[in-house]
């Protein structure tokens, strides 16, 4: 299991995730380079919470091929990335720290 903390809140009790979360969260994150930060520190993600929103209403989220920028395809939400997604919007969390 892996730990999502909320950088700038430290008050919101930190999110227990599967290890394989620390791979998908990429798919989540909002780039460093759309909100003028030239690289993350390790481990650091930022989230738009307007993306967050429409991934629940969704129930998906929309992946960019790595080989391919015009191979797109829709995945279904797991359980537990809708929990999680559900924590950031509760508790208004958009920078995470995964330990």
């Amino acid at each position: 299991m892996v730990l999502v903390h909320a950088v700038d809140r430290p008050e919101v009790p930190a999110l227990s995730m599967p290890d394989r979360f620390k791979t998908e969260v990429v798919y989540f994150m909002t780039p460093p380079d759309e909100l003028g930060i030239n690289q993350a520190p390790a481990n650091h993600y930022w989230i738009s919470l307007d993306s967050a929103r429409q991934w629940l209403d969704d129930y998906v989220i929309e992946v960019v091929s790595p080989l391919a920028a015009d191979a797109k395809a829709e995945m279904e939400l797991t359980d537990y990335q809708e929990t999680w997604l559900e924590w950031l919007l509760e508790h208004r969390v958009d920078h995470i720290h995964i330990e």
